[in-house]
């Protein structure tokens, strides 16, 4: 079973700043839709056309909320 099946990227994104914040995320995965003038709508826009780093972040969603939440 895939434990992101129904989850979106929107939520992910929320979770992800709510638990660390935007300054943090940026830190673990330096792209610059986190790190200047960060926002969900920038982001969501930037990762839905880029493969590499939305994997990334979904690879830090697994470890930072999903693995958390078990």
């Amino acid at each position: 079973m895939d434990p992101l099946h129904g989850i979106t990227l929107e939520r992910m994104i929320n979770e992800l700043v709510e638990e660390i914040g935007w300054e943090h995320m940026g830190t673990l995965l330096p792209i610059n839709c986190f790190l200047s003038d960060p926002s969900v709508k920038s982001s969501l826009t930037f990762l839905r056309k880029t493969p590499w780093a939305r994997a990334k972040l979904e690879k830090m969603y697994m470890e930072r909320i999903v693995d958390f939440k078990k």
